[in-house]
């Protein structure tokens, strides 16, 4: 096998038929949760900083969200980012085991990257997941920041994370935490799949 089949067998693969109906699952359920909530479009787009137009085109599964424009959703709407993974087996509610076979994953194909939960489903204050990220995919083309605090464990590649506008390379085996009140992104620049172990807080640290 050469270098390149190599890579081309590691890279998220865009094209899956599944990534359609990820599509259309995340958006009826951004929609869902929007209108529980008894937001309009106009509303929330106020709240995330969105256009009208993107979350228009979130909810009828017309474009892909960034993880950024995840967490914007999920703070504008009072729900835990989890809500916007797919599940893969029916969870036990009284469940505090998550197998691997039973993970959610969230497939943003347009940012080449791919999300999966590593806590059980249900509200808490802390949210961890498995990053894997294609050569170039990247949290989105703008800075987060939010209350909480982030952690990770880069488990394979690269990772560049940008914290107040200035850029850190990780290699395999770095590890980091920072407040979300920082802004913060980060991306792959590296032509290897990087894979993170990624922490997030959900309520200010006291």
């Amino acid at each position: 096998m050469t270098a390149r089949s190599a890579r081309q067998r590691d890279t998220i693969k865009a094209d899956e038929p599944s990534e359609v109906g990820s599509d259309q699952r995340l958006g009826e359920t951004v929609r869902l949760l929007r209108q529980r909530a008894g937001l309009s479009i106009q509303e929330v787009a106020k709240r995330t900083g969105l256009s009208t137009g993107m979350i228009s085109q979130l909810e009828r599964a017309l474009a892909t969200p960034s993880v950024r424009t995840l967490r914007q959703l999920s703070i504008a709407l009072d729900v835990p980012i989890s809500y916007f993974f797919e599940e893969h087996a029916q969870p036990d509610p009284k469940s505090y085991i998550v197998r691997k076979a039973s993970r959610r994953l969230l497939r943003l194909t347009a940012s080449g990257v791919v999300k999966e939960a590593l806590t059980p489903n249900g509200n808490g204050e802390m949210e961890l997941y498995e990053l894997t990220l294609n050569p170039g995919g990247s949290s989105g083309t703008d800075f987060l920041k939010h209350t909480g605090e982030k952690a990770g464990y880069v488990l394979a590649g690269s990772l560049r994370l940008w914290l107040d506008h200035e850029a850190h390379i990780l290699e395999t085996g770095d590890s980091f935490r920072f407040p979300s009140l920082v802004p913060h992104m980060f991306d792959n620049p590296t032509q290897q799949v990087a894979r993170v172990i990624w922490v997030t807080t959900l309520t200010p640290q006291v």
